[in-house]
């Protein structure tokens, strides 16, 4: 028979996507880390595995030398300030989450640091007043998103062939999301690209906007945040019925069925978001550390979609992907 203990470490072993909070009764003796994750538990799963794994290598063992309390918005933005005063109630040492909570949570206090692990314009949407001294509270990493539309653009053109009409997606409830959005369209009529823009701000959002999409557009674009992550694969089958290539920030959404992703590698911003908590645990004050870009980036290209679609990626292109799945 398994024991209580046996499943706990089953449980601890198999899902990282889904780590364990410390003891109760050793929590209040530890530093503790108020993790907000945006989206879901299992769209999370590699960030927080990296995150997990990143700060066991400096020293910090989950439920031995600091406690991280997890707590999921599920692509809710209501949530966020929620969490947020939860957190601050509980006077947690330091709270980390994305840019798209960030902000929720920089209302509910100026006192406890915050870090944010990928933010797509941390300076445009006020999270701080400077890249290179943040000041305040917050700091972190930016995902450097609205940079890099015109070059998703350039790979949706080597892919779709008779490429005229282009819809970008993105939720009109995130001034970041809205950011990129307009970059991408002024980047695509400098193209010579028709444009229709897709807002969606709730999950029950996302099907209405599909409908009939195939008459309007040629290929979309979908901005990267939480509520897209929380819906992916809502969204890729959405996509999959109306027949449209789909480019992402995100690979997550390649290997859930979505045709490319070009992007920051967002495991590894969430690894290095560990080295500011570390930074800051140890007496190292938010505003003083500069919010950093990527270093990594990936494009990946799922070859079972493009054959569903049609559609022949040139074998330059493939030789350029980081990951091609077949």
């Amino acid at each position: 028979m398994t024991t209580r203990r046996e499943f706990i470490t089953l449980l601890g072993g198999t899902a990282a996507a889904w780590p364990l909070v410390a003891p109760a009764q050793h929590a209040s003796k530890l530093p503790t880390i108020g993790f907000l994750g945006a989206a879901t538990p299992f769209a999370w799963g590699p960030y927080t595995a990296a995150f997990v794994a990143r700060m066991r290598e400096l020293g910090w063992i989950e439920g031995r030398t600091v406690a991280i309390e997890y707590r999921w918005a599920e692509g809710r933005p209501d949530r966020y300030a929620e969490i947020a005063a939860e957190f601050v109630q509980r006077k947690v040492d330091v709270i980390v989450t994305s840019g798209t909570a960030a902000g929720a949570v920089k209302l509910a206090t100026s006192a406890i640091p915050i870090v944010f692990a990928v933010a797509v314009e941390p300076l445009s949407s006020g999270l701080v007043t400077n890249l290179a001294r943040p000041g305040g509270n917050l700091t972190g990493l930016s995902s450097q998103t609205g940079d890099l539309g015109g070059k998703r653009l350039d790979l949706l053109r080597e892919v779709v062939p008779g490429f005229r009409r282009l819809a970008i997606m993105g939720n009109a409830g995130y001034s970041a999301s809205m950011l990129e959005m307009g970059e991408v369209q002024a980047a695509a009529r400098a193209l010579g690209l028709e444009v229709v823009t897709l807002e969606v701000r709730r999950a029950e959002d996302f099907a209405p906007a599909f409908a009939g999409l195939r008459k309007r557009a040629d290929a979309l674009y979908i901005s990267s945040e939480s509520l897209i992550a929380a819906n992916r694969v809502r969204i890729i089958i959405l996509a999959l019925a109306e027949r449209m290539p789909t480019i992402y920030g995100e690979r997550a959404h390649v290997e859930s069925g979505g045709l490319m992703a070009y992007g920051a590698n967002l495991p590894d911003l969430f690894r290095r978001s560990a080295e500011y908590v570390d930074k800051i645990l140890r007496g190292a004050k938010p505003g003083d550390l500069p919010v950093e870009q990527p270093t990594k980036f990936d494009l990946v290209i799922n070859l079972i979609t493009a054959k569903a679609l049609g559609l022949t990626v040139p074998p330059p292109l493939l030789a350029l992907a980081d990951e091609v799945i077949e």
